[in-house]
């Protein structure tokens, strides 16, 4: 215990890190100042009361489930993601670490539980996820452009093409040569245009 109270100690100074024990009667034994001063709204010291007043009813499950770990693979860390109130009636995402402490006679003492605010991460994450789905939609939305320019549009244009050559190599006179021609030039530029679009959606 002697070295654990160390780190209490330490991990007591950090602006990040909150710590903390919860007692084999689900009462706060030992809550960091970082953590009190941003989970008790009534500007009191959260020692002494019921652990889960900070959670999301949700979450109580969680605590019981990885506490029940701890105890039953001592020295090991277990982790949870627990939501916390905020005080303005919503939550923020909290990571912690847990490990079962004994007294110095073995007896079970409490969980330590270790933490930080993980709510921007969270929140990064989901704006990724979601621009990344957005992304793979709209993929799929240009190879499907693609796909229909490069086998469903320049199809007939090729056809319109070819009747133009077949009326270039007819005698016609002057004005219809010249509109064929027209059509031929033309029909070649948006075939090539159509071509630039589907190689650009197939990179």
């Amino acid at each position: 215990m002697e070295t654990f109270t160390e780190t209490i100690n330490l991990l007591e100074r950090s602006n990040f890190y909150y710590s903390l024990i919860i007692g084999m009667d689900n009462r706060y034994i030992h809550v960091s100042r970082h953590y009190n001063r941003n989970f008790d709204f009534l500007n009191e010291s959260l020692v002494g009361k019921p652990f889960y007043i900070t959670l999301h009813p949700d979450d109580i499950k969680i605590c019981r489930e990885v506490g029940g770990k701890c105890f039953e693979n001592p020295g090991k860390l277990f982790p949870a993601t627990l939501r916390k109130h905020d005080g303005r009636g919503g939550f923020v995402v909290t990571q912690w670490e847990f490990k079962a402490i004994f007294d110095d006679d073995g007896q079970p003492y409490g969980i330590f539980c270790m933490g930080h605010n993980i709510t921007e991460h969270v929140a990064v994450t989901h704006q990724l996820e979601d621009a990344k789905a957005e992304i793979e939609d709209k993929t799929g939305k240009l190879n499907h452009i693609g796909f229909i320019q490069s086998h469903v549009v320049r199809r007939p244009l090729a056809n319109i093409l070819g009747l133009a050559n077949v009326l270039g190599s007819m005698e016609v006179d002057h004005n219809l040569a010249g509109i064929t021609n027209m059509i031929v030039n033309s029909v070649t530029e948006l075939d090539q245009a159509i071509k630039n679009i589907v190689d650009e959606t197939s990179d």
